[in-house]
């Protein structure tokens, strides 16, 4: 499954992407420059789901290169920080882009991360839910920092894409793929 983070700077999607591949949590993660890229195959009921994951850059500078690595995924999460207000009005414009030039099918996903910071919260969990719920999208509040519905987030993406005998995704950028058990012990 070919995945694509969209997000301002600062809100933790690299931080989830860490604790999803590596279950670790760097307080003094550096900022993306251009994208990284990460895989973690995972089971999902009879399955082998393999997320081959593009962490975009979240500065300004580098929007426009957003494009190149969500065209042809099967899914995309945009991330925003549930203690700054701006960071969700901005995912809406991630939204609007993504509807826009992004595959028709894709599985968007709206994570909003530091959910333990719960104290400093100016984004209502209930708003957030209206509005994935209004554009049909997997919702969930995490934390990168405590391990809080990381693998979540992933499972109902994996719920959410059609299954192997489906027709499958292809193209460039994110992309989901997936394997059957048995398939994936002949190659390993």
């Amino acid at each position: 499954m070919a995945l694509r983070e969209l997000k301002d700077t600062g809100v933790g999607k690299s931080s989830i992407v860490w604790r999803f591949v590596e279950d670790s949590f760097d307080p003094n993660i550096n900022p993306t420059i251009g994208a990284s890229f990460m895989t973690k195959t995972v089971q999902y009921q009879n399955e082998l789901h393999k997320f081959l994951i593009w962490d975009t850059a979240g500065q300004e500078r580098f929007r426009a290169l957003a494009p190149m690595y969500y065209r042809g995924s099967a899914a995309a999460i945009i991330v925003y920080d549930i203690t700054k207000e701006e960071t969700f009005s901005t995912l809406k414009n991630w939204v609007k882009e993504l509807r826009q030039h992004g595959p028709p099918n894709i599985v968007v996903a709206i994570a909003g991360n530091k959910c333990d910071l719960n104290d400093v919260r100016e984004v209502l969990e209930k708003d957030a839910k209206d509005y994935a719920d209004s554009i049909n999208a997997v919702f969930v509040e995490t934390s990168a920092k405590n391990a809080i519905n990381i693998n979540e987030l992933f499972l109902e993406i994996s719920r959410r894409i059609p299954s192997s005998n489906a027709s499958a995704a292809t193209g460039k950028g994110f992309k989901l793929r997936r394997q059957s058990s048995e398939a994936d012990h002949r190659c390993c």
